[in-house]
């Protein structure tokens, strides 16, 4: 039987069911909060974005008794997060580990040992173009610096690497003897993601001193500018960049190095030495601080409906 009206029950909306509402919510939140903390790369970002839309659209046709559409949507969501366990399955792997250990606040906070630092990943990259040259290796090299470039770009989009950027990887890739020598190697970030690639070759009129992969480091530039490329010569063994169509050459390694620190550095870090995306940050703090305000709240509405019981 209800219990009658103005007695201490008709604060029940303030009973433990809106406390574990807002723990629920907390929780999520935070589970959300360590999923960006382990995503680096802003392509993979998308990918958790679609996930979840999937659960959106899956929780409102629930609610919606679409029966049939939900029932394809959770499967959706079910193929899609076991994609994502494969995918970022050294993530998970450590993931698992701490939370055997214990070490639960270790897992809001990012791995920065893990992470490459910009500086390195040039140096990795010059080191490299400088070896190449004095051998006279020819080598053509693709960096990302915004956006992400579509493999439909490419006459051939390569073989996928997706390996940390070293100096000896790249040295080996552009030996004569291995099978990929010929192509270009894409770089996004501090990784490798493919080698062998085919770019299209400019159509401008150019010098006769200027080979195949000087042109394709053109052509590539001019399709797509934002992006970077280093060509060394195979024949002469000089250095070029080309951006935006036009080739900057001949340079030596220190200038090579100085282009890159300004055009290519604040790409690596933005990607990966900065766990965190732009805003994630600030919005976890203002969450957090909300979030408390709101328990304080609940918390102060729940002791003084015991004080008004007593």
């Amino acid at each position: 039987m209800p219990p009658p009206s103005g007695s201490p029950a008709d604060h029940s909306w303030i009973q433990p069911s809106w406390l574990l509402y807002s723990v629920d919510i907390g929780l999520v939140l935070a589970l959300t909060y360590w999923v960006l903390l382990l995503i680096g790369e802003r392509r993979t970002l998308w990918m958790v974005r679609g996930l979840i839309v999937l659960v959106l659209a899956a929780a409102v046709s629930r609610e919606l008794e679409l029966t049939l559409l939900n029932f394809v949507l959770d499967k959706m969501v079910l193929g899609s997060a076991v994609a994502m366990a494969v995918i970022f399955q050294s993530q998970f792997r450590r993931f698992l580990e701490q939370l055997g250990r214990g070490e639960i606040i270790q897992l809001f906070r990012p791995n920065r040992s893990a992470i490459p630092k910009a500086d390195s990943a040039i140096d990795e990259i010059v080191d490299a173009v400088k070896e190449l040259s004095q051998n006279r290796t020819g080598a053509l090299i693709v960096m990302e610096t915004i956006t992400p470039i579509d493999d439909e770009t490419f006459s051939v989009p390569g073989v996928l690497i997706n390996a940390e950027i070293s100096k000896e990887l790249l040295q080996t890739i552009f030996q004569t003897t291995t099978l990929l020598h010929d192509g270009a190697v894409l770089i996004r970030g501090s990784r490798i993601i493919a080698a062998g690639a085919i770019l299209p070759l400019s159509e401008r009129k150019a010098s006769r001193q200027l080979g195949t992969r000087h042109r394709a480091a053109m052509g590539i530039t001019e399709k797509v500018t934002d992006c970077l490329s280093v060509v060394v010569s195979e024949e002469t063994g000089s250095i070029s960049l080309a951006e935006a169509g036009t080739l900057n050459r001949p340079l030596t390694s220190s200038k090579l190095k100085e282009l890159l620190e300004t055009r290519f550095s604040p790409v690596v870090e933005r990607r990966q030495g900065v766990p965190v995306p732009a805003g994630i940050d600030s919005l976890s703090r203002k969450i957090g601080s909300q979030g408390k305000a709101m328990f304080r709240r609940i918390f102060r509405l729940s002791s003084s409906a015991s004080k008004d019981k007593k």
